[in-house]
């Protein structure tokens, strides 16, 4: 893993930079505090590219309404015509509580 330089480092290698650039003919211009550089006054955060008005939704009350009612009859057949009963199973005990025996009850 590449170490980080420290902030030291980061500090004078920043200066000598400046010193390079102004050296070089370059010119350190102090700027007020508050000043904007955005000059055309526009959002900078906006979306880019067009975007589109937006749309109206479709109601689906109706449709919800249908699949429900289809989903109810269809748990309806589904009671009366395959449900079977089962046998259950059951405990006997005797008049202390103890287990006895199981008996299947239909």
């Amino acid at each position: 893993m590449k170490q980080q330089k420290s902030k030291k480092a980061q500090r004078s290698e920043l200066a000598q930079l400046v010193q390079d650039f102004v050296k070089s003919g370059g010119e350190v211009v102090n700027v007020p505090s508050g000043t904007s550089g955005n000059t055309q006054n526009q959002n900078l955060f906006r979306q880019r590219g067009e975007v589109e008005p937006k749309s109206e939704r479709t109601p689906l009350t109706d449709v919800v309404k249908t699949l429900e009612e289809r989903k109810s009859s269809k748990n309806d057949q589904k009671n009366t015509s395959t449900q079977r009963r089962r046998p259950k199973k059951r405990l006997i005990v005797d008049d202390f509580g103890d287990p006895v025996r199981w008996v299947w009850e239909e």
